[in-house]
């Protein structure tokens, strides 16, 4: 799991990858969308109390209210660094990526986790992984990949000031 890696949990083969690299506290990390993790994990994220937002989570609450949850608490000057994982998308949507889980958000939902992180200014760094061009029909997930990002970084979906 990357997240535990930046946080310093893990072989020292992993933790060490490409030298001294600066820990992440658990508490400034957040975790929106996940669907499933194996038991150790899972174990893991109970043992360091990082906060996850999992789809069920977001069921209950809905999306803007898990967003604003995740996003309170930000100190003045802290950045935003974001891992948008294409697989946390429904597959009826986002066929395109290498492991399909059926139950992910909406086109919609989705778009209002982007602009909510972008309407914090704070975004400062991004990696996209899971895209797998291979199994995408008609490059369609990955246009929407492309979509998301612009509203991660601005562009609203909405007329407003």
């Amino acid at each position: 799991m990357p997240a535990a890696r930046r946080c310093g949990h893990g072989p020292s083969s992993l933790t060490s990858l490409g030298g001294v690299a600066r820990q992440v506290a658990p508490a400034d990390i957040r975790q929106i969308g996940i669907r499933r993790v194996d038991a150790g994990e899972k174990r893991l994220l109970q043992d360091v109390a990082l906060e996850v937002m999992d789809l069920r989570t977001i069921d209950e609450l809905g999306m803007r209210r898990a967003m604003t949850m995740a996003l309170s608490g930000l100190d003045d000057d802290a950045h935003l660094r974001g891992s948008f994982d294409v697989d946390f998308l429904d597959p009826d949507i986002a066929p395109g990526v290498g492991t399909t889980m059926r139950g992910g958000p909406t086109y919609r939902e989705a778009q209002l986790c982007m602009e909510t992180i972008a309407d914090t200014g704070r975004l400062s760094a991004l990696d996209v992984v899971e895209l797998n061009p291979a199994f995408d029909v008609c490059n369609r997930t990955a246009g929407m990949a492309v979509e998301l990002i612009e509203s991660l970084f601005g562009r609203s979906t909405l007329m407003r000031c």
